[in-house]
C-alpha cells in the first residue's frame, strides 16, 4: 500500500494486511478532533506503559527530524516498523507533514526484500538492517534506532553512499532527539536537534530539555561524555553498570568490543558473587563453538578485569516486542538455569 500525503483520500485507501489496517485506524484517529494520541512503550527497561502525546508535539518533532535530513514535499518514505510504538507513528507523522510519498510494508526481519525503486527515507532497527543490506543502496537516508548498532553491522555499512544514522532518544522525546552519522562520515558523537539543550546531572547521566516536545526536564539514566554544548557519546546505562570487586565496568562498551569480532548477539551481565560482588559473565547468543570461543580469548580486553569470569550460551536471548534485548528477562533466564 502507498499513501501519496500530497494527495490523501482516506476513503480510497484498501488495506490487504492487519498491519496496514492499523496504519488506516492511526489515520483516522489522528485526522480527529482529539488533540492527542496515545503511544506505548517499548519495556526494554521496565513494564510497557501507555500514555497520551499531544498531535502538535509529534509535529514538533517531525519537523526537527525531516529539516536535519533536508526531506522534502514529494520525498518517498517507507514504514517498516510497528504502529503501536513512537517510532512507526513518528514515521506517518513526518510524511504527513511533508507531504511525502509513504510505502507501508509490514515489519519484518526483511522489510524491504520486494523493494525495486529508490525512497529517500526509511527508519529500520538494526536487525533489519543487518537483513537488508543488498538493498540499502536504494534508500537515499536512512536512521537506525531500537537498539544500539553494533561495530561489526557498522562494518558491514561503511562503504554504502546512503547517508546512515544512530538515533538517541526515548517515548518521551516522541523518538530521537538526536543523530550521530554512520556512513559516509564516520562521527563519534551524537549531535542533538536545534532547540533541545542536553546537561548531566551528579552521577553523569543525560538530561534533556527538548521543549518542543516535551515540557519537562527529562532525566535519563544513560552515562555520557558531552562536548561543545550540544554533542554526547553514550557510555552506557547507569543501571546496567556492574559493580565488580570495586570496579566499575560499562557492559555496552564491552559488548561493542566482541561484536566487532563474532556475528553472534552478546550481552554482559553482572551475578551475584561472594568474592567480587558482581561477577562478569558474557552471554553469547547460538550454539556453543570452540570457534567462537578462540575468537573471544584473543579480544584485548582494556583491563583485565573486563574479561568475563565466565561465558554462556543461550539458545535464544529474550528480546522485547520491538526487538531491544531485555536484559531484565535475561537475568532471569540465567538465575533459573544456574
Amino acid at each position: 500500500m502507498v499513501i501519496d500525503f500530497n494527495n490523501l483520500k482516506i476513503n480510497n485507501l484498501h488495506p490487504q494486511t492487519e498491519f496496514e489496517k492499523k496504519v488506516i485506524l492511526f489515520l483516522e484517529k489522528w485526522m480527529s478532533d482529539s488533540k492527542t494520541v496515545e503511544v506505548q512503550t517499548s519495556g526494554s527497561t521496565g513494564v510497557p506503559k501507555i500514555f497520551e502525546i499531544e498531535k502538535k508535539k509529534m509535529v514538533n518533532s517531525a519537523v526537527m527530524t525531516c529539516n536535519f535530513l533536508g526531506l522534502k514535499e514529494g520525498d518517498t518514505a517507507l514504514l517498516c516498523l510497528p504502529v503501536e510504538y513512537i517510532s512507526g507513528k513518528m514515521m506517518i507523522v513526518r510524511s504527513i507533514e511533508r507531504k511525502m510519498k509513504l510505502i507501508v510494508a509490514d515489519p519484518s526481519l526483511k522489510p524491504v526484500k520486494g523493494l525495486e525503486m529508490n525512497i529517500n527515507f526509511c527508519a529500520m532497527t538494526p536487525l533489519q538492517v543487518e537483513n537488508s543490506l543488498e538493498k540499502l543502496p536504494l534508500i537515499q537516508n536512512l536512521i537506525i534506532g531500537g537498539a544500539a548498532v553494533s561495530e561489526s553491522l557498522k562494518k558491514r555499512i561503511v562503504h554504502l553512499d546512503t547517508h546512515i544514522y544512530e538515533t538517541y532518544g526515548m517515548s518521551e522525546t516522541l523518538s530521537h532527539i538526536a543523530l550521530k552519522q554512520i556512513t559516509p562520515k564516520a562521527e563519534h558523537y551524537f549531535t542533538a536537534f536545534e532547540n533541545v539543550s542536553i546537561s548531566k546531572d551528579e552521577r553523569g547521566c543525560l538530561r534533556v530539555f527538548a521543549p518542543n516536545v516535551n515540557d519537562e526536564v527529562l532525566q535519563t539514566n544513560d552515562l555520557v561524555d558531552i562536548k561543545d554544548g550540544n554533542q554526547f557519546r553514550f557510555l552506557g546505562r547507569i543501571d546496567h553498570v556492574i559493580n565488580s570487586g570495586g570496579a566499575k565496568i560499562f557492559p555496552e562498551e564491552l559488548e561493542n568490543l566482541v561484536k566487532n569480532k563474532i556475528s553472534n548477539e552478546v550481552v554482559f551481565l553482572g551475578l551475584e558473587d561472594e568474592r567480587l560482588g558482581q561477577k562478569l559473565v558474557l552471554v553469547i547468543e547460538g550454539q556453543q563453538s570452540d570457534e567462537v570461543l578462540q575468537k573471544v580469548s584473543e579480544i584485548q580486553f582494556d583491563k583485565n578485569f573486563h574479561k568475563p569470569k565466565k561465558i554462556i550460551f543461550i539458545d535464544e536471548i529474550p528480546r522485547t516486542p520491538n526487538g531491544k534485548v531485555s536484559r531484565i528477562e535475561l537475568r532471569k533466564k540465567i538465575d533459573n538455569s544456574l
